[in-house]
C-alpha cells in the first residue's frame, strides 16, 4: 500500500467535504442537533404528572393529605373537581393524568384510627408513566400514613413503632436516578452509528453518479487505497464529532464521565471505523446516492435506535429478538460508554464487549476492502 496514493485519494476527499457545506453540516452540525434535540426532549424521568383533586372531606386531615402531592416533584396539581364527570372529563382531555379521590368521611375515619380508602384514578394510555406514577403516589400515601400511626403512638403513650425489616436502599452508578446520565451515552453511540455509515455510504456512489469512478479506476491507486482514502477524511470528522458530543455531555448535560478517556475514544474510534466501513459496503453494493441513503438509515440508525439496549432491555425482548441483537454493533458500543461513563471501569469488565466491537470493526473494513474492484461492472 501506497501512503502517498492513500493521501491524494484523502486530501481529494477533504476538499469535496470542504467545498459542499451540505456534506460538511451533515458531518458536523446534524449529530450536534440531534444530540441537543434527544439529550432534552428524550426522558424516562417521571416528574410534574399533571393530577386533579375532587376532596369531597374538606377537611384539615384531607389537606394536609393533599398538601403531600403538592409538595412533590413527581405531581403538579392542576385543578380541584366537584364530581366524577370533572374528573372524567380532565383525564379525557389531557388535562390531568391521575385523579386522587378523597371520600366524605376520610377526617373521621383518620380521628378514629380505622382505615380509609382513597381513589387513584389513572390514565392507562401510557402505560409505563402511569405504573411509575402510581407507584409515587402510593409511596407518599404510605409515607403519610406511617406519620400518622407514629404521631398517634406518641400522643397516646404507646410503645414505639419498630419495623422488622429496615431496608435502606442505595443505587450505584446513577444514585441520582437521573435518565439523562444513561440516556446521552447511549445516544452517541445511536447518533454516531447513523452518521457515520450515512456520509460513508455517499462515497462511492456518488463518484459512480457523477462519472468520475471510471477516473478513479485507470489511476495506478488500488482498491484497499482508495477505499482508506475515502474513509480517512469522514473518520478524522467523525472524531471530531465524538469530542464534541463528549464535551457537550460534560459541560451542557451535566452526565459524569467517571471512566478512563483514552478507552473512550479508543473505542469510539474501531467504532466509526466499522460503521463507516459498512456505509462504504453499501455504498458499493447499490451505486445510487438515493438509494444508498434510505439503505443506511434502515440498516443503521433503526436497529441502533431499538436493538441495542439503549431505550428497551434487551432482557425484555422474545429470545429471537435477543439472538438477534448481537449483530447489532451499537450494542457493544452502549454497553462500552455506560460503564465507562457511569461505572467508571475499563477492559478488566468490559473486555467481551471490546473485543466483538474490534470484531466487527476489523470484519467491516475486511469486507470493504474485499467487495471492491477496480473494475466498471
Amino acid at each position: 500500500m501506497n501512503p502517498l496514493r492513500v493521501w491524494a485519494v484523502a486530501r481529494k476527499e477533504f476538499i469535496h467535504v470542504l467545498r459542499d457545506l451540505r456534506s460538511l453540516g451533515m458531518a458536523v452540525a446534524i449529530p450536534m442537533l440531534l444530540l441537543l434535540l434527544f439529550g432534552y426532549a428524550l426522558t424516562l424521568d417521571v416528574d410534574h404528572v399533571p393530577m386533579v383533586v375532587w376532596d369531597q372531606s374538606e377537611s384539615h386531615a384531607s389537606r394536609e393529605f393533599v398538601s403531600r402531592f403538592r409538595g412533590s416533584r413527581y405531581f403538579s396539581i392542576r385543578n380541584h373537581a366537584r364530581s366524577y364527570p370533572e374528573v372524567e372529563r380532565a383525564i379525557d382531555s389531557g388535562e390531568a393524568m391521575m385523579a386522587l379521590v378523597i371520600p366524605r368521611g376520610f377526617a373521621a375515619h383518620i380521628e378514629s384510627g380505622r382505615p380509609v380508602a382513597v381513589q387513584l384514578i389513572t390514565d392507562g394510555s401510557d402505560s409505563n408513566t402511569a405504573t411509575i406514577a402510581m407507584g409515587y403516589a402510593e409511596a407518599i400515601a404510605l409515607t403519610w400514613s406511617q406519620e400518622l400511626a407514629v404521631r398517634e403512638i406518641r400522643r397516646t403513650g404507646g410503645r414505639a413503632l419498630h419495623a422488622p425489616v429496615d431496608v435502606r436502599p442505595r443505587t450505584w452508578s446513577n444514585p441520582d436516578m437521573e435518565s439523562r446520565n444513561y440516556i446521552i451515552p447511549g445516544l452517541i453511540a445511536v447518533i454516531m452509528m447513523a452518521i457515520a455509515a450515512l456520509l460513508t455510504s455517499l462515497t462511492v456512489a456518488r463518484e459512480w453518479e457523477r462519472g468520475t469512478m471510471e477516473q478513479l479506476i485507470s489511476t495506478p491507486v488500488k482498491g484497499r487505497e482508495l477505499i482508506l482514502g475515502k474513509l480517512l477524511p469522514y473518520f478524522v470528522i467523525g472524531m471530531f464529532d465524538v469530542l464534541l458530543a463528549v464535551l457537550m455531555g460534560e459541560f451542557l448535560f451535566e452526565v459524569p464521565l467517571r471512566g478512563s478517556v483514552a478507552l473512550l475514544f479508543g473505542t469510539a474510534a474501531v467504532f466509526l471505523a466499522g460503521a463507516m466501513s459498512l456505509g462504504m459496503v453499501i455504498s458499493i453494493l447499490t451505486k445510487s446516492q438515493l438509494l444508498v441513503s434510505q439503505l443506511a438509515m434502515v440498516l443503521t440508525f433503526l436497529p441502533s435506535f431499538l436493538l441495542s439496549g439503549f431505550m428497551y432491555a434487551i432482557s425484555n425482548m422474545p429470545r429471537p429478538i435477543q439472538a438477534a441483537t448481537y449483530l447489532i454493533p451499537a450494542r457493544y458500543f452502549v454497553s462500552l460508554l455506560k460503564g465507562i461513563y457511569l461505572k467508571g471501569v475499563g477492559l478488566e469488565i468490559l473486555a467481551v464487549e471490546a473485543a466483538l466491537l474490534t470484531g466487527f470493526g476489523v470484519g467491516m473494513v475486511a469486507l470493504a476492502n474485499a467487495m471492491f474492484k477496480k473494475k466498471l461492472v
